[in-house]
């Protein structure tokens, strides 16, 4: 098992409690641009707790879960059979799925493709996974245009999750759906939490630990006053709040799979 895999297995139950994980407003966005067919297939690449595949119970007929984490799959089946909702579960990496090409109306991948180790391979293989005419998103962490801004966010991440790889910039994700043959509907900017989450809230899902908490609330302390608006972080009752910048991207497979380069 990979050390972000058995990260995940470890802090499982605490993604699955998580406020910035279970709603945001990229979810409901989603919802409100993709529109399914009767009986849709879904597919939840790096799903986690589960909660976006989840969101299209009662819209979806098929919703699978895609996760190299065992618990975290066990946390996504525990809570969909809480609701109710019928889910099948795969354990494996989303840079290679097992799964039948053309065979879902909706591919997703939420706060995951940060800790893919080649998100180029990730996104093809969900371009691969998807129906022609079916729709394949990512929402995940961006990175800053300014190379400046995007190294000090990079070292924040670090410290709050040792597996992060890299938050792209919105240009990185354009040219990664375009090389998968994808045709983008929507390139979006948002924020997870626009209201704030605390660091120390923040750090109680990824238990980096008490000296890595510290170092981030350093870090935030010496920053430019532009950095830290730049990044959305807000200093209130003095505790530093992170809005966790974000990207939707939304695209339509429109050739067969075996075209995509």
């Amino acid at each position: 098992m990979s050390e972000s895999a058995r990260r995940f297995d470890e802090n499982a139950a605490s993604y699955a409690a998580s406020e910035l994980h279970q709603d945001s407003p990229t979810i409901r966005r989603l919802h409100a641009l993709v529109v399914l067919p009767q009986g849709a297939s879904v597919c939840d690449v790096a799903c986690g707790a589960g909660h976006l595949g989840l969101s299209f119970a009662g819209v979806a007929a098929r919703i699978i879960g895609v996760d190299p984490a065992p618990r975290m799959l066990a946390t996504f089946e525990s809570l969909a059979k809480a609701r109710g909702i019928a889910v099948e579960s795969v354990q494996c990496f989303a840079e290679s799925m097992p799964l039948a090409s053309a065979s879902f109306d909706l591919v997703v991948t939420r706060l995951g493709a940060h800790h893919f180790t080649d998100v180029q391979a990730a996104v093809s293989e969900m371009a691969r996974l998807a129906k022609p005419g079916g729709f394949v998103a990512v929402i995940d962490l961006v990175g800053h245009d300014d190379p400046a801004i995007d190294a000090f966010n990079h070292r924040i991440e670090l410290l709050h999750d040792p597996t992060h790889v890299r938050s792209y910039r919105a240009g990185d994700w354009h040219e990664f759906f375009e090389r998968a043959g994808l045709a983008i509907e929507a390139l979006e900017l948002h924020h997870e939490r626009p209201q704030g989450i605390s660091i120390a809230r923040w750090c109680e899902t990824t238990k980096p630990g008490p000296e890595n908490e510290r170092a981030i609330r350093a870090e935030l302390e010496a920053a430019p006053l532009l950095t830290l608006q730049a990044l959305d972080v807000r200093a209130e009752d003095g505790e530093f709040h992170v809005t966790s910048r974000s990207i939707l991207v939304l695209a339509r497979s429109v050739c067969p799979p075996c075209q995509r380069g």
